[in-house]
């Protein structure tokens, strides 16, 4: 009977130091799993700032779009305008030389 306890003792302290080992490993498992999940975290929040830094680049591109177009249109109808000066001006001197023509 005492070997056979004694037997039995050492089947539970090697089924112990087992699940010691196995424990340490999970404990292992767990740090390794939590350190990933920190540095996806930190990844996730660097991405967002990067997102949103871009978006604000975005949205001060788009205004800048919008001033330049406006600029451009407001110079297209100056360019207009002052071609319609040349013209009335073109058709005065036509006329003033024509008057000369036909008055010396």
């Amino acid at each position: 009977i005492s070997e056979m306890a004694e037997n039995k003792l050492k089947s539970i302290e090697e089924e112990l130091q087992t699940v010691g080992e196995n424990m340490k490993q999970l404990e292992k498992s767990a740090e390794k799993a939590v350190e990933r999940e920190e540095k996806l975290k930190d990844k996730i929040l660097s991405i967002k700032q990067k997102f949103k830094i871009a978006e604000g680049r975005y949205e001060y591109g788009e205004m800048n779009i919008t001033k330049l177009n406006q600029r451009i249109d407001d110079i297209e109808d100056e360019i207009y305008r002052e071609k319609l000066k040349i013209k009335r001006c073109a058709d005065e001197l036509g006329e003033t030389f024509d008057d000369m023509l036909t008055n010396y």
